[in-house]
């Protein structure tokens, strides 16, 4: 698990310019989604090119915002990164960042079907939840993915972000979301990336100009809260 820092220089600009630590004080479940980026095996499985082993560390932190969130009555999304070789052309200024060698690993290893597509197997993945595959970094930017769609067609104004790696397509995703008009929330301990450092510094970037960051001990208070709120209504 990571080492998470979040600089008090950075508290402080987020305090003075908001005048409170967090942004986002309350859920409600029925517009709230749980986003889970890219955990699949060709990121967190030992010998994969792709793999950031503290992805494995975080699963214990998704699974349990995924209960509590479907126990609230919100949304759960599984990402899932896809390499078509469409992308090859719609996507060349990417693959020029490879290796011819590397490129090859990367599209095999993500192709659809593979062994490194699919879901990391200790994931809580239930029958109700969504899915949505994406073939860029952010599930939101044109083109990508149907989840700004799903997320309409159900109403959700306010996004939780996990997955891996928290500096690419979690950031990436969690961004775009938020210019998009999505309260977001990316979660410190469900979040993983190749390094400390690449970590902290996407979730302090992401806190001082984009969204909310908060742990995942405090989403599912938040989200058990807001049961009887939504019962009593």
């Amino acid at each position: 698990m990571h080492k998470i820092e979040i600089p008090d220089h950075v508290k402080e600009r987020v305090i003075t310019r908001q005048g409170k630590l967090h942004a986002i004080e309350s859920l409600e479940p029925e517009k709230t989604a749980l986003i889970v980026v890219d955990m699949q095996n060709y990121f967190m499985a030992e010998g994969q090119m792709g793999c950031c082993a503290d992805a494995r560390d975080i699963v214990p932190n998704v699974n349990c915002i995924a209960g509590a969130m479907r126990d609230a009555g919100g949304h759960v999304v599984w990402i899932q990164n896809d390499a078509p070789e469409e992308t090859l052309e719609s996507w060349a200024n990417l693959h020029a960042m490879y290796s011819d060698e590397n490129r090859k690993t990367r599209m095999a290893g993500l192709a659809s079907g593979s062994e490194g597509y699919a879901l990391w197997g200790d994931l809580d993945v239930r029958p109700e939840d969504m899915h949505t595959v994406k073939t860029r970094y952010s599930a939101f930017i044109r083109g990508a993915s149907d989840i700004e769609s799903q997320l309409q067609e159900r109403g959700v104004d306010t996004i939780i972000v996990t997955g891996v790696a928290t500096n690419v397509c979690c950031e990436s995703t969690a961004r775009d979301a938020m210019m998009l008009g999505y309260r977001t929330i990316m979660v410190a301990d469900a979040n993983a990336a190749p390094t400390d450092a690449e970590h902290n510094a996407a979730l302090a970037g992401f806190m001082l100009f984009f969204g909310d960051v908060q742990y995942s001990d405090e989403v599912i208070e938040k989200l058990q809260k807001s049961v009887p709120l939504a019962q009593a209504s």
